[in-house]
């Protein structure tokens, strides 16, 4: 292949492969500073043509001085892919694991170089982004591409995995980390506990392009399924918003909603941030910084829960996703639960396309929804 393909042409050239054409497994991440001095270089590629104001960048790093003024981010993918090469092994599945960030070393570009220059033709791309929506989906396709476009004429072709929102040991996997916080309460106390499942809110613009809601929807119901909780026994709300007052973005914002659960009598919480993938830097200042402030304030017990991490589950769910596409598991074997049924191995054309300009900030600093 001679040039980066555009995303339309990419788009209709991709198709599943067999085990003889993929040669190397791609894990594509956020990125995140490691060191206090790069968090605002860090930032600033985040945000970069977004017209994010700078006080903005500014309010964002200092979340970083409550961490030591580095992201866990970078952490967790390596952990993640430290799992993850031992469950490849274990399935006869003995492809190079590579990884590339979006916004921070190492950069997909660099990685990309790598790859070819080991003789990589082409690779199997895991996004770390569970739900679908233009930063979470089609900015990851757009990126791979782009990268590889700076990397240069030999660059290896990249297909990507499925998302996984309703994948079996996905929703068995977060369905684990709420039974650990469970765990906390006393037998007792349980059943008055109500769950609020967290995901990064986007623009609503971004939202109607996409099927971000309906998935986490889906996502969330089955999990509380799986729990045996009734329908008032959970909630989904919103956290992370950034860019411009005046742009309308999901909600509700997981503060009001605390509220809200303390003004109807609920007796405690566990929130449990099912639109993130680690327990990243939103998650630890968001969820366990601010949300905890606000719980106390109004004597609300909260426990957060984990996020799926290295969980064995969410590991083995990794392999399978791979193994699907390199035809090492049994032809027409694409697990999935509820309504739905599994999403596409090859995104269509007019997926998640991009919102109005105006409405395209940043829909967070770490996570793409991941």
């Amino acid at each position: 292949m001679n040039r980066a393909l555009s995303i339309t042409e990419y788009c209709d050239a991709s198709e599943p492969r067999d085990v003889a054409t993929y040669d190397a497994v791609l894990v594509v991440g956020f990125g995140g500073p490691e060191r206090g001095e790069d968090v605002m270089p860090f930032l600033e590629n985040v945000t970069r043509g977004k017209n994010v104001p700078r006080e903005r960048l500014e309010e964002v790093a200092r979340h970083y001085d409550h961490f030591g003024g580095r992201s866990p981010i970078n952490a967790h993918v390596r952990d993640l892919i430290a799992a993850l090469e031992p469950e490849l092994k274990r399935h006869g599945v003995l492809l190079p694991v590579y990884w590339g960030n979006r916004n921070w070393h190492p950069f997909l570009a660099d990685t990309i170089r790598e790859m070819e220059a080991a003789g990589i033709r082409r690779a199997l791309a895991v996004v770390l982004a569970a739900h679908s929506s233009y930063s979470g989906c089609r900015q990851y396709r757009e990126d791979i591409l782009r990268a590889r476009d700076e990397a240069g004429p030999n660059s290896p072709a990249i297909d990507k995995v499925r998302v996984f929102y309703n994948h079996p040991d996905f929703i068995a996997a977060n369905a684990d980390r709420i039974r650990e916080a469970l765990a906390k309460l006393k037998p007792e106390e349980r059943p008055g506990y109500h769950v609020v499942f967290t995901a990064h809110s986007i623009p609503e613009s971004m939202a109607r392009s996409s099927r971000y809601e309906e998935q986490l929807a889906e996502s969330c119901r089955l999990v509380a399924e799986a729990l045996g909780l009734a329908g008032d026994g959970w909630s989904l709300a919103y956290q992370s918003r950034s860019g411009r007052p005046q742009d309308p973005w999901l909600g509700p914002d997981i503060l009001d909603h605390l509220r809200g659960k303390k003004s109807e009598g609920t007796p405690g919480v566990i929130v449990h941030p099912i639109g993130f993938l680690s327990d990243h830097m939103e998650v630890l200042y968001d969820l366990d910084e601010e949300a905890r402030v606000v719980c106390e304030a109004i004597s609300l017990p909260m426990i957060r829960s984990r996020t799926v991490g290295t969980h064995s589950g969410f590991v083995r769910m990794i392999r399978e996703l791979i193994c699907e596409r390199i035809a090492c598991m049994p032809a027409g074997e694409r697990r999935s639960l509820g309504q739905f049924g599994p999403d596409h191995d090859v995104c269509p054309v007019d997926c998640c396309p991009p919102p109005s300009r105006p409405a395209r900030a940043t829909a967070g600093v770490e996570s793409s929804q991941g």
